[in-house]
């Protein structure tokens, strides 16, 4: 399985944060889940690897995602394919179907990325991509002439935070969006558009949410710890959206959420690493102070 057909799995799940259970891991392959999203920063991966092992389906069959963590990509190329291959390890996978870079340190990311294009072509990983990448920093990446433009961008995007420019500028390059936080952390749930849309639809809002990525061609990456919830999130491939009920839900974006969404990335771009400090101290340290946040 490659990439290309990614957006072919009706609903990636976000096992790393919530699905932390074992029998809860099964249970989502069970349900016909394939495309399991990990990262090192989760420490699940072994879990996650011991779970999926005890299913039973074949490899070929399974995407399985990763991600290296700060520390790694400030430490340096090195320190990267470590990291790498020590979740191909833990997840006892052989390869990964994607690995991304988790968030773009200063400085540092490029370089991260180089690695994991030499992983690439080594065969330990199928894609690369990047996860919390603006706009500018994929320009960077180009600007530095990187050898593959990254398969997937993972962002925060759902009704409460839809960065229309920034997904325009990846699908026009190619990029699948995948979305995390698409169901919005469960905190929308009585939000009134989403509870009159539920009812017009006769569909949980989780399900709605789900739609309303996947019309917009991102791949959703749901979460739950319940075992009703996780097949529910995969049920979203049976009805549409009317464009004027997406249109609905694309304004209930503010200029405001926006603006605290930039200021989690510049925090986040540092975090676990030295630079934290220096940020602290007001020093430049070449966090991005202008970028696109829509």
């Amino acid at each position: 399985m490659s990439i290309d057909n990614c957006d072919n799995i009706d609903i990636c799940d976000d096992i790393g944060h919530m699905l932390h259970n074992f029998y809860n891991c099964r249970y989502a392959c069970e349900v016909g889940y394939r495309c399991f999203d990990c990262a090192e920063f989760y420490e699940q991966e072994k879990k996650v690897g011991e779970a999926i092992k005890s299913c039973g389906i074949p490899r070929e069959e399974l995407y399985i995602i990763s991600k290296v963590w700060t520390t790694a990509i400030y430490e340096g190329p090195e320190a990267v394919r470590k990291h790498a291959l020590k979740s191909i390890k833990e997840l006892g996978v052989g390869y990964l179907d994607l690995y991304l870079i988790h968030w773009p340190v200063p400085g540092k990311h490029v370089e991260a990325y180089r690695e994991l294009e030499k992983l690439k072509d080594e065969g330990l990983l199928r894609s690369i991509g990047v996860s919390n990448y603006t706009v500018e920093d994929a320009k960077e990446l180009e600007e530095n002439n990187v050898k593959y433009f990254p398969s997937v961008n993972q962002i925060e995007v759902n009704p409460f935070v839809f960065r229309g420019n920034t997904i325009k500028y990846f699908q026009t390059k190619g990029t699948l969006i995948q979305a995390y936080r698409s169901l919005c952390n469960g905190k929308a749930f009585d939000n009134p558009l989403l509870v009159s849309l539920s009812k017009k639809y006769d569909k949980k809002i989780g399900q709605i949410l789900g739609r309303y990525l996947l019309q917009h061609g991102i791949v959703p990456l749901s979460k739950s710890g319940k075992k009703e919830r996780i097949k529910e999130n995969f049920d979203v491939i049976d009805f549409d959206i009317e464009k004027d009920d997406i249109e609905a839900l694309d304004n209930l974006t503010t200029e405001d959420t926006l603006k605290k969404r930039a200021e989690l990335y510049q925090q986040c771009v540092v975090r676990d690493t030295p630079l934290a400090a220096r940020v602290a101290n007001n020093d430049d340290v070449g966090v991005r102070q202008a970028f696109t946040i829509d």
